[in-house]
């Protein structure tokens, strides 16, 4: 009777080179440049905001800095100025967000049926996105709220001025036209990436449009969502051009955001001390946010490994 031994199965280990690591370090050379570069204009005036951020620095007295440690971010945290600014930062941001997705969505849904013009129609959506913030808050300002010669007006009749009677509602507006062809562009790619023969077999067992749509197509589109509304928040939590150029933060402090409340503590009350804290308080809520959206991106990725 002969018996049969079984060896392990032993995977060969390659071996270490001695120069291995030095091989890395060769091979990433190249990169160095670059890393130091995006270190020097990024870190470096960072550190220095925040060494400004514990100094009370008005600029009408030069020379007087005085280091108060955490007061500027108790000023900015307790400041009623300050906590309405950030309010109108969640509304502007969260209103933007929420209408510019759902117009995506519907554009996304129309433009992934095939139909005469499609690609000429998909330019056209894309082109708002293309618009420089700034030309696009002043084209809505002069040509569209205008009281006097605006389209609104031209349309409904009247003289409403449309930025003093609305002023969230205006840079809403605004940015919405120019950030809803993102958002079509993030939820069609989710769309074209859904599978067509799922879509046939649920229609073949007679499923309405109405069903696949919210019981496959939505939650397909779940982490699409997720992503524009994530990546649209990182941007437009630092809007400024829109605000600048269309209503100035105004009527009062209706539409005066952090970002614009930060240019005017700069230049308006020269507390450079206090802008300081504001803004690494703004840069804190931005990494935030980005730490949610690159665990979304790198869910998206994993999802497509698994496919």
């Amino acid at each position: 009777m002969t018996t049969t031994v079984t060896r392990p199965d032993v995977r060969a280990v390659p071996p270490v080179r001695p120069n291995q690591g030095k091989e890395r370090w060769i091979r990433r050379a190249p990169l160095l440049p670059a890393l130091i570069f995006a270190i020097v204009i990024t870190q470096i005036p960072f550190l220095y905001t925040l060494y400004l951020s514990t100094l009370h620095w008005n600029a009408l007295k030069p020379g007087k800095h005085e280091f108060i440690g955490l007061d500027n971010y108790v000023t900015v945290l307790t400041d009623a100025r300050l906590r309405a600014a950030l309010v109108n930062t969640v509304v502007l941001t969260a209103g933007a967000v929420i209408f510019s997705m759902i117009l995506g969505l519907l554009l996304a849904l129309l433009l992934d049926r095939s139909f005469f013009g499609r690609s000429v129609v998909r330019t056209l959506l894309i082109t708002p996105f293309l618009v420089m913030p700034i030309a696009a808050a002043l084209l809505w300002k002069h040509a569209i709220f205008n009281p006097a010669y605006g389209l609104l007006n031209g349309i409904f009749g009247g003289s409403t001025d449309w930025i003093s009677s609305y002023p969230k509602g205006a840079v809403i507006t605004t940015l919405v036209w120019q950030w809803t062809p993102f958002m079509m562009l993030i939820l069609l790619a989710g769309l074209q990436s859904q599978s067509n023969e799922v879509i046939e077999a649920a229609r073949v067992d007679g499923a309405s449009a109405w069903q696949i749509f919210r019981r496959m197509t939505l939650p397909h589109l779940r982490q699409y969502l997720e992503l524009g509304g994530l990546l649209g928040s990182i941007y437009l939590v630092n809007t400024f051009d829109a605000i600048f150029s269309i209503t100035q933060g105004g009527p009062g402090t209706a539409t005066t955001n952090l970002p614009y409340e930060i240019y005017l503590t700069t230049f308006r009350k020269f507390e450079y001390g206090e802008a300081s804290a504001a803004g690494v308080i703004v840069v804190i809520l931005t990494i935030i946010v980005a730490t949610f959206a690159l665990r979304v991106i790198s869910s998206l990725f994993k999802m497509e490994e698994n496919r």
